[in-house]
C-alpha cells in the first residue's frame, strides 16, 4: 500500500471564534500571512474507534497522552481517489502525526487485518501496531468542515479557520455526502494555530486585541458529547 508518507511534530493551539472575531482576525492577518492556493476546502475525517468507544472516551478525559486514527479526504471521495490515513498522538502539548496516502479499498482491507499500510518501514509498524493493539477498529464518527488555510511566507507558522463544522454517526463513508449535524452555532468557526516553536509576538498581539483565547476543543470529542446528550451511544 504505497503512497506519500508525512511525519509531523508541532504545537497545535485551538480557539473558538464568533463570526465577528473571525472577520477581525482575517483582516489583521493581511501583510503577515497568505491564504494557500486551495482557498476554502471541504474536508472530511472518518474517525475509527473500538465498539466501546475506547479512544474517544480516553481523549475527552484530557490525559497527558492521547491518540486517535482517522481517514481523511479533501472533498467527496471515490473508491479510486486519494485518501489519507493519519495516526495522531498528543503528548505534553506536542502533536505527532504520521500520515500516509492510500485508497478506501486498501484502507478497508488494512482494518480488516490484511496487508500493511505503506509498504513497510517505521511508519507502517507504528500504524499496524496501533491497529493490532486496539483491535476491532471500525468507523465511528465522520467530521466535516470547510477550511481556509493560511501560511507565513518563509516561516513554519500555519493557521487554519474551519467553517461550519459538522458531524454524523450514520452513513460512515467518505463517498456519501458532506452533510452533517452542526458542532458550533451558526457563523462560529474553529481556529487552529500550528507552530513548531513559539508563537510570533505579532500574532499574540492580534489575539489579545481580538479577545481570542485558547480553548481545549476536539471536533470528535464534541460530537461524542452531543451524541451522549441526545442519543446515547452503545457500549
Amino acid at each position: 500500500m504505497a503512497g506519500p508518507i508525512v511525519v509531523m511534530k508541532r504545537y497545535e493551539l485551538k480557539y473558538l471564534l464568533s463570526a465577528e472575531q473571525t472577520e477581525f482576525l482575517k483582516a489583521r492577518l493581511t501583510g503577515h500571512m497568505e491564504l494557500d492556493q486551495y482557498g476554502r476546502t471541504s474536508i472530511a475525517s472518518l474517525y475509527y474507534d473500538t465498539p466501546d468507544y475506547r479512544l474517544i472516551r480516553a481523549s475527552v478525559e484530557k490525559p497527558p497522552f492521547k491518540e486517535k486514527i482517522r481517514l481523511r479526504s479533501y472533498g467527496l471521495a471515490t473508491e479510486a481517489s486519494p485518501v489519507y490515513l493519519e495516526l495522531k498522538r498528543k503528548a505534553d502539548g506536542i502533536v505527532y502525526k504520521r500520515r500516509v496516502q492510500s485508497t478506501i479499498p486498501l484502507v478497508e482491507k488494512f482494518f480488516a487485518g490484511s496487508g500493511d499500510i505503506c509498504a513497510g518501514g517505521q511508519i507502517n509498524r507504528e500504524i499496524t501496531y496501533f491497529r493490532d493493539y486496539y483491535g476491532a477498529l471500525s468507523p465511528a464518527c465522520l467530521i466535516i468542515y470547510d477550511r481556509e488555510a493560511y501560511f507565513e511566507p518563509g516561516g513554519d507558522l500555519r493557521l487554519t479557520i474551519d467553517y461550519n463544522p459538522r458531524y454524523r454517526t450514520d452513513r460512515l463513508t467518505l463517498t456519501h455526502s458532506m452533510e452533517g449535524l452542526p458542532l458550533r452555532p451558526p457563523g462560529h468557526t474553529i481556529l487552529e494555530i500550528k507552530v513548531q516553536e513559539a508563537m510570533p509576538l505579532w500574532l499574540s498581539a492580534i489575539l489579545a486585541e481580538g479577545r481570542i483565547y485558547k480553548n481545549s476543543f476536539s471536533k470528535y470529542g464534541e460530537a461524542f458529547r452531543q451524541q451522549l446528550a441526545g442519543a446515547p451511544l452503545a457500549g
